[in-house]
């Protein structure tokens, strides 16, 4: 150490011993020489203090450790390691910062809060898993994922001791344990093994633990719980073994302590109807439940406990016969309690009332006689060599065995429920590793200690040993890992007083030979142990008592009484007693007490000991195994289990005595850590070398000490050694390992005076260099000021002399001015009053003439209107006389014909002209039938007409076939073609009569449309006022929601929440269904996933587009032009008019079907002569000769005769159409009626139109026979003149050609008789459907007809009456047959635009094949192969067929074996697009099974290789891409009209035809999700290890970190390995999600989900942040606030890089950018505290509190935040509604959606790479 230094020097802090805190601060005010006998000090209240010192009573005090240590996570870091720096530390985390956990080397210290903490949640866990041990806070969860990690990598056996008072909190800390190894090593299988080891803790407590003085949970037995793990480190089993159960409670409980739980509990639910056997009532009426005086506990509901127990019994299997029966045995003790035994007078004897209900309750429960039990609870047996004796019991003896008896049962019981318990956790697969769970008392003084305190620190005494021993193992084998000197350390060892207790002759070994003699007693045990202890230094006599003891143990010196302690060992229970228990007609009562009896390795009431060795029985019954000899034995088998095991110490300290929340007693807590041994591993630790530091890590703390020179060498390692030989001048303070440097205690404390005192003379430096600099600064300021002064002033001074010229200049010019204006102004007012004289004068004589011109002229104007007064008035007199005589003649006129029209009204005419409107009714009705009857007859007679036509027809037809037999080919087609154009005439007759029976039948409508327009208008009036109401209504509504916007905007906040959470849960949902399959597979070990069959239904339009084999329907252009028309009816007319009018169209389509057939059989005939024409081209062709010249000039003037005519009929029916068109606009002035009545005739014009083209392309296809027959006739010629004998014959010249002839003539009658055939079928359903007609019109005129005769018998106000009802009738059925009408359309509307789709379509390429086989026919041969082969290429459909069988290939090629780098270079999403062109083709050829069966095969294909590649995120990726795109074709081609918007002409003409396949969009949605999810994982999993070092622990900006002294944590035995973990820096993070970002983007995923899935991984980035800020002590410090929001400024500038900051992946970072703010501000005043709550709103108040509390200064300039401004930010955000966890979820998924997202590429431009190998598939 330096010369110059001395640590007892002025301002050096010490500690010095107090009787009230046991340790108080204060601060040496005098330096201090040694050999002096006083220290004068300074205490924290400025009181002065004279503390002698050089004694050896009063050594020189403790030195305190600088601010910076204190409130370390590790006691081992202090650089002064004592008690008082150990309490003082554990004080200060525990009352300021509220941490109840802290590290003591290898030991954890819990201090019990007796308050609930939110440290215990899922993520917590979750945070805890994988970290090292020192990496984070100190935690019960630390030592859990110490124990498992080391387990795990060493394949050692581990232990978790935790011991501590009654109170201290061991058996929550245990619980804790065992939740955490059930949430990380959960079973692999669904045994729930975990959930079956935490269910068992409810049951041990219940029957185990009660409530103390000092813990209302207290446990009263010690277990050791062994939770094994198979090979994989799942947990597959458990075993727990008891210690020491606290049997005597069952009968005796001091004031306010209670019996064990189960009593009360059972006593609270006695009211349920399954326990009303059992007799019980309150806890209050039974002595063994009343003793303690209060039965109930605050906070705690027994009968709520009482379910939980049982639900725990449930879970592990234990059945509701034996729940029962176990409830029984617990109220029979109750029972047994209540058994009042009566003394008889002699005092030897007793006896029990015969009418004892508590005695019968307990009988009847346990089945056993009541007689018997009654005589031996009064009695008892005594057994000689020679005879037996039945010896009464006083009244004591009789209440001792009762009680006996009580405990026996109890322990029995308890016994069988751990057994039971066992069994349930048993496991037959073979344990590879266990992790034991120790939960025993630790170390108790009370005023009165017995046997069970004995036991309980004899245990304490053996496991102090076992921990001193490790402890002192860790240090040597550290001391030897970085190879230093070791020297022995000397520590406690309590092996004597070990010695003492179990050696022979031993405390324990006396206590049993004193329990063999027959009259021993527990005085006679007293004098042995003087006797032969007295000697010995852990052995004490109490000077005021024979019947005590004193043993001094390591922890205190304890008293023990020795009355009971006989009693107590021998455990005795009278046979007789047990024999009636044994024939107890339950079985499990029996069984509770055999199964004692029957197993040699015999064990008493501690149930479940594992002893030794084997005993053999004792010779007598009364004479068991003590036990003080089994609790030695099963002490010794849990050291050995120990042993054998890597211990983990979990100390809990129980903080004071009256369980008042985060109140912590000094006193109570130094002696609890003097008794668990923290004390004796601090003194370990100081007698070596406790201060340990890295080589790193010390160069970085202590560089600054250093030169320049020092610092440029590389080696860190020498530079810290020639730093330390220089500061510390003794050699033996310190030692050089391989990678740590060890100091002694204080020499830490000593560098760190160092360095503060270089930084202190750096700030003084730098004071002194800026206080000059301010001074200078100043005085240039002053001397710059006077000089502008001086310049100022002197300018002030010239521009006053300036001024006072100026004035002086001004006044001379002023009083020039002022003489001239004065005398100017004198001028002026002279002249100014001469000329107003003049104007005066002037005026007043032309005033004069005016005036005298006025009043002639006025004068003049009075004449004027009296004459034309006088005037008027004559002619208004003369009127008026005209008009009276014109009144009076008029009123004798009306006179007159009022009288005649009275008399008129009297006479019967005016009734006959009031019916005149009925008997027109009557009248039109009965021309109504005349008018269909003439139809009917008209209808007939036209069919008679067609089936006269037709069969003149087939005669012509037959008379031809013979023509053309006898004559050339020519001539007999010639008369066929005029035939063809006589008929068609006629047809066309036809057409226009079926347009007049139209015409007739519109206007006899007319009235029922007139109606429906009445009433449509009386609809629309009320619709107007519904209108009008709902408007007013809406004003309100809106003014009211302007009012209320605010809450507006909240709902819809809260709409949007409850719809994320909804995505959430589903996406939850699809989740567990995942990982439920996942589990299914794993379990079946198949291969192939679960196969679905959701099925799909057809679209109604395949109904009709299918009707023949061939790829294209029959359906006529006509057709589709009435569909048009029938829609645009619907779309302009409106529903119900269009549904009147669309039927009047289809006799017109039935007839232009026709003609379409008939055009193809013309088409068909044309291609036949073409063959011909080709066979023949070869021959040379001459002029047509005359007589063909002259048929065809007849054949011209024949067709243009009939256009003429066709002409003419053509202007008829329009003039027919302008008179029923003046004649209904007449009749009705209705404009919706009249324009549905110009829409029929347009309808009926563009219906005529398409006839006329029909017949337009007839006409030319039987030209073009015409021509090829004159081609045909002159081949003939010219053969017949070249062969003149074939001519004579008169036969065929070529019999094939006449053949085909025969055979078409043939063909061509079949089809007339199948047109004739429908066409009668046709006519007779029409005769029918007018019969029908006619029958109801028959009907309704009779109804009619009765309702006329009805109303006339009516009064006229009843006619009125029933009319409006009978018109109400008829418009309510009118309108439901209108709404069922407009249903129908609706549904049909869809149909028929999807058929018109098709329609086109098909209608347009049927056109361009004829226009190409057309183009073919005329083109020379040996183009034609071209031409065709250009159509192919040109009508592409972006179809891909494939063959059934090809269907494995094509997912193995396109899902199983590809990668994601064979299509890199190709169109993204290929695979996707060339399924969907597969599914395409399924539909296009309607195969309903192909399409099933590809898009199942798809998607488990996709499964299985998400399956196999789980851990892959590119594959992972690119398959997400695949299965979005896939599912926005199906979207985009299905056909709705929602996904059409955006797509092109030719994408819609490629949608589906056939098959909706919405399940199956459902399902690749659902896959979808899961394949997301799949990817986040993935790419958690992946930066999840980087996320802590990248953005916490890198150094992003150099040298701004600091090091603080690292405690024992760091040298975990699971760190010590040769290469430390991966550091990863924030670079390489930014790398990676820039490498997934690029990933996804070449995949060509949706730039919205790339944006959710970089908002997840920033939401993992920033919880998992949080949390090891949270979590960690060392990195709440102001510069890694400052790192942190350097770090998060660069995430964000790589969103913005990117494009992506509008993903609201920035806002996920909010909390960990208000937390680096929180570290970087002001935490002092009342502004900061403000300023702190506003700035930290994504924060809640645990998290800022704790963020608080965890701020540690790395240097002793900055200062603590102090606890009042923490106070201060509690009560400012204590209205805040946060959640109650302090960590983030990171398991946290936001709900993900897949938009709508299509296509602008054609699928028919898309190219295939030859490299997929997908030859197999043709394009269509």
């Amino acid at each position: 150490m330096a010369s110059d230094y001395y640590p007892y020097s002025k301002f050096t802090r010490v500690w010095i011993p107090d009787p009230e805190d046991v340790w108080r601060a204060a601060e040496i005010v005098r330096d201090y020489k040694e050999g002096e006998p006083v220290l004068h000090l300074k205490l924290e209240d400025e009181t002065p203090l004279e503390y002698p010192v050089g004694t050896k009573s009063n050594p020189l005090p403790f030195l305190r450790n600088p601010d910076i240590l204190v409130g370390e996570n590790d006691l081992t870091a202090l650089s002064y390691l004592h008690e008082p720096a150990v309490l003082h530390n554990l004080r200060v985390r525990f009352l300021e910062s509220n941490h109840i956990y802290t590290y003591c080397g290898i030991v954890l210290v819990a201090i019990n809060p007796y308050e609930q903490l939110q440290i215990y949640g899922e993520e917590v866990i979750t945070a805890y898993s994988g970290q090292n041990m020192g990496d984070m806070d100190p935690h019960i969860f630390a030592v859990a994922e110490e124990a498992y990690k080391q387990m795990a990598r060493f394949e050692r056996n581990q232990s978790i001791i935790v011991s501590g008072e009654s109170g201290a909190g061991k058996t929550v800390s245990a619980k804790y344990a065992m939740r955490f190894f059930a949430t990380v090593g959960g079973s692999a299988n669904d045994t729930n093994v975990e959930e079956k080891v935490l269910a068992s803790s409810p049951i041990m407590e219940a029957i185990g633990n009660a409530k103390t003085t000092r813990n209302d949970n207290s446990s009263r037995f010690g277990k050791y719980i062994q939770i094994g793990f198979s090979r994989h480190y799942h947990i597959i089993g458990a075993n727990m073994r008891t210690y020491l159960l606290e049997k005597s409670r069952v009968v005796f409980q001091a004031e306010d302590e209670r019996n064990y739980h189960i009593f009360y509990q059972l006593c609270a639910s006695a009211s349920l109807p399954e326990f009303k056997d059992l007799g019980l009532t309150s806890a209050q009426d039974f002595t063994f439940t009343s003793m303690g005086e209060n039965i109930f506990i605050e906070g705690v509901n027994d009968a709520e406990d009482f379910k939980k127990t049982r639900e725990a019994f449930t879970l592990l299997g234990i059945k509701d016969s034996s729940q029962s029966s176990i409830f029984k045995v617990v109220a029979s003790i109750l029972h047994l309690g209540n058994v009042e035994i009566c003394s008889e007078r002699d005092g030897e004897s007793c006896h029990i009332a015969n009418d004892d209900l508590h005695l019968r309750h307990f009988c009847g429960l346990l089945g056993v006689e009541l007689q018997q039990m009654e005589h031996w609870l009064c009695h008892r047996k005594l057994v000689t060599a020679s005879e037996t004796y039945v010896k009464n019991m006083s009244s004591k003896q009789a209440t001792n065995a009762r009680d006996a008896l009580a405990k026996h049962i109890y322990a029995r019981m308890f016994d069988w429920i751990v057994e039971h318990i066992n069994r349930a956790l048993h496991t037959s697969s073979k344990q590879h590793s266990f992790i034991g769970v120790l939960d025993i008392y630790g170390f108790e003084t009370f005023e009165v200690n017995s046997f069970e305190q004995f036991c309980i620190n004899y245990a304490n005494e053996k496991l102090q040993q076992q921990f001193n021993s490790h402890v002192f193992k860790l240090e040597q084998e550290e001391y030897m890992k970085e190879q230093i000197p070791w020297t022995l350390i000397d520590f406690s060892d309590n092996q004597p007083c070990i010695d003492l207790i179990e050696a022979r002759l031993g405390v324990l070994d006396l206590l049993d030979e004193e329990c063999k003699v027959p009259k021993g007693t527990d005085q006679n045990w007293a004098q042995k142990l003087y006797r032969q202890h007295s000697s010995s230094a852990h052995f004490q006599k109490p000077r005021m008592s024979n019947i005590s003891f004193i043993i001094i143990h390591f922890a205190d010196e304890v008293e023990y009484q020795c009355e009971g302690f006989l009693e107590k060992n021998r455990d005795t229970v009278y046979e007789e007693q047990i024999n009636i228990l044994k024939a107890s007609q339950f079985q499990l009562v029996a069984d509770l007490f055999h199964e004692k009896d029957d197993v040699a390795s015999s064990k008493s009431s501690r149930v479940n000991v594992r002893p030794a060795k084997s005993l053999p029985k004792a010779p007598n019954k009364e004479h068991r195994k003590t036990v003080g000899l089994q609790f030695r034995s099963s002490l010794h088998l849990l050291m050995e289990t120990l042993n054998a095991t890597t211990p983990h110490y979990v100390r809990c300290i129980k903080p004071n005595d009256h369980k008042e929340a985060f109140s912590f007693d000094s006193r109570r807590a130094v002696q609890q850590l003097r008794a668990c041994g923290v004390l004796e591993t601090i003194r370990i630790s100081a007698a070596g070398y406790p201060s340990r530091w890295t080589y790193p890590d010390f160069f970085s703390r202590y560089r600054v000490l250093l030169k320049k020179s020092d610092m440029m060498s590389a080696d860190k390692k020498l530079v810290c050694k020639n730093l330390l030989e220089t500061l510390i001048k003794e050699p033996d303070m310190f030692q050089f390992g391989k990678t740590k440097i060890f100091f002694r205690a204080g020499q830490v404390a000593y560098l760190e005076k160092l360095r503060a005192d270089k930084f202190r003379s750096a700030c003084i430096m730098i004071q002194k260099t800026v206080r000059g600099w301010l001074q200078r600064v100043r005085y240039r300021k002053i001397r710059k000021s006077a000089i502008t002064l001086q310049r100022y002033g002197r300018g002030y001074l010239a521009r006053r002399y300036a001024d006072f010229l100026r004035l002086t200049r001004a006044a001379l010019i002023c009083q020039k001015q002022y003489r001239m204006v004065r005398d100017r102004r004198a001028f002026l007012k002279v002249r100014q009053s001469v000329v107003t004289i003049q104007a005066f004068a002037r005026g007043m004589f032309t005033r004069r003439i005016y005036w005298e011109f006025l009043l002639h002229h006025k004068a003049m104007i009075i004449q004027k209107n009296v004459r034309r007064w006088l005037q008027r008035k004559k002619f208004r007199r003369a009127r008026a006389a005209a008009i009276v005589i014109q009144c009076a003649f008029r009123r004798r006129r009306a006179k007159r014909q009022l009288q005649q029209l009275k008399i008129e009204a009297r006479s019967a005419e005016h009734l006959k002209k009031l019916n005149t409107g009925m008997e027109n009714k009557i009248v039109q009705l009965q021309r109504k039938m005349d008018d269909q009857s003439k139809e009917l007859r008209t209808q007939n007679e036209q069919l008679l007409m067609v089936n006269t036509s037709l069969g003149s027809e087939v005669n012509k037809l037959q008379k031809q076939l013979e023509l053309v037999r006898g004559q050339q080919g020519g001539g007999g087609q010639l008369t066929t073609l005029q035939e063809e154009l006589e008929r068609l005439r006629r047809e066309l007759q036809e057409a226009l009569a079926q347009r007049k029976k139209l015409e007739e039948e519109h206007s006899n409508e007319k009235l029922g449309l007139q109606q429906r327009v009445e009433e449509l208008e009386t609809e629309n009036a009320l619709l107007k006022s519904e209108k009008e109401e709902l408007n007013r209504r809406i004003l309100q509504h809106s003014k009211s929601s302007e009012e209320d916007g605010s809450s507006v905007s909240q709902r819809e906040a809260s709409l949007q929440t409850e719809l994320d959470q909804e995505r959430q849960r589903y996406q939850n949902l699809l989740q567990e269904f995942s990982r439920l399959e996942q589990r299914y597979d794993n379990l079946k070990e198949e291969v192939s996933l679960a196969k679905f069959h959701p099925g799909h239904r057809r679209n109604p339009s395949n109904q009709s587009s299918l009707e023949t084999d061939s790829n294209y329907t029959s359906i006529s252009t006509s057709e589709v032009g009435d569909t048009e028309d029938s829609i645009q009816l619907v779309e302009e007319m409106g529903l119900e008019k269009a549904a009147m009018d669309i039927s009047l169209f289809m006799k017109l389509q039935k007839r232009v079907r026709e003609l379409e057939q008939e055009r193809k059989r013309l088409q068909l005939s044309v291609d036949k002569m073409e063959e011909l024409a080709k066979r023949k081209g070869s021959e040379s062709r001459s002029s047509t000769s005359e007589q063909e010249t002259a048929d065809l000039a007849y054949n011209n003037l024949k067709r243009q005769e009939l256009e003429t005519e066709n002409k003419k009929l053509k202007n008829d029916l329009n003039e027919l159409r302008k008179t029923i068109a003046e004649r209904a606009a007449q009749n009705n002035s209705s404009n919706e009626l009249q324009d549905s009545y110009n829409l029929l005739l347009s309808q009926l014009k563009a219906a005529n139109e398409e006839l006329d083209a029909r017949k337009e392309e007839v006409i030319i296809l039987r030209t073009q026979i015409v021509s090829t027959a004159q081609l045909l006739e002159k081949n003939d010629h010219i053969e017949s003149t070249k062969v003149p004998e074939l001519d004579n014959s008169k036969e065929p010249v070529d019999k094939e050609e006449a053949l085909q002839a025969y055979h078409g003539l043939r063909e061509s009658k079949k089809l007339l008789e199948a047109q004739l055939q429908t066409q009668s079928r046709q006519h007779k359903d029409e005769l029918e459907a007018l019969h029908t007609q006619i029958e109801l019109l028959k009907d309704d005129i009779e109804k009619k007809q009765e309702i006329l005769n009805y109303t006339s018998s009516l009064s006229p106000e009843a006619q009125v009456e029933y009319s409006v009802q009978q018109e109400l009738t008829r418009l309510t059925n009118d309108n439901l047959d209108l709404k069922e009408l407009v249903e129908k359309l609706e549904k049909n509307e869809r149909k028929l635009k999807k058929q018109l789709r098709i329609y086109m379509k098909k209608v347009q390429e049927l056109e361009a094949s004829q226009a190409a086989a057309a183009q073919t026919g005329r083109s020379k041969p040996e183009l034609s192969r071209q031409v065709t082969v250009q159509r192919k290429e040109k009508d592409f459909e972006g179809m891909l067929e494939y063959y059934k069988e090809d269907e494995a290939l094509l997912l193995k090629t396109l899902i199983t074996d590809i990668r994601p780098s064979i299509v890199s270079a190709t169109v993204p999403c290929l695979p996707a697009y060339i399924l969907f062109m597969c599914i395409r083709h399924a539909d296009y050829i309607n195969d309903d099974q192909k399409v099933e069966s590809l898009l199942t095969s798809t998607i488990n294909s996709i499964k299985k290789v998400l399956k196999k590649n789980n851990e892959d995120f590119e594959m992972t990726s690119f398959w997400l891409a695949n299965t979005s795109r896939l599912l926005h074709c199906l979207k985009q081609y299905s056909g709705d009209e929602v996904f059409m918007t955006q797509n092109s002409t030719k994408q819609n003409e490629h949608c589906l035809k056939n098959f909706d396949l919405a399940e199956y969009r459902q399902v690749l949605s659902d896959l979808s999700i899961q394949i997301y999810q799949q990817l986040i994982k993935v790419a958690e999993g992946i930066i999840q290890p980087m996320i802590v070092s990248a953005m916490l622990e890198s150094e992003s900006i150099p040298s701004l970190a600091g090091v603080k002294p690292m405690g024992y944590r760091n040298r975990s035995s699971s760190m010590d390995m040769e290469d430390g973990p991966s550091s990863y820096t924030l670079e390489a993070l930014i790398r990676q999600l820039g490498q997934f970002h690029g990933i996804m983007r070449d995949h060509g995923l949706d730039p919205e989900i790339v944006g959710q899935v970089v908002r997840q991984l920033f939401h993992c980035i920033n919880a998992v942040t949080l949390n090891n800020l949270l979590l960690r002590k060392d990195v709440c410090s102001w510069s890694t606030g400052m790192q942190l929001r350097y770090n998060t400024s660069q995430m964000e500038e790589w969103l913005r890089g990117n494009n992506l900051y509008q993903s609201k992946a920035a806002a996920t970072l909010e909390p960990i950018i208000q937390a680096a703010q929180l570290l970087q501000v002001k935490k002092k005043t009342t502004q900061d505290a403000e300023a702190i709550c506003s700035l930290c709103s994504s924060l809640t108040t645990q998290q800022i509190v704790k963020i608080l509390n965890l701020y540690t200064p790395l240097n002793e300039f900055e200062e603590r935040v102090t606890v009042s401004f923490i106070r201060n930010i509690q009560n400012r955000l204590q209205d805040r509604n946060d959640p109650p966890q302090l960590l983030l979820d990171t398991k946290h998924v936001f709900p993900v959606l897949f938009p709508y997202t299509p296509s602008a590429l054609g699928l028919e431009t898309l190219h295939i790479p030859a490299s997929l190998g997908l030859d197999f598939l043709i394009r269509v």
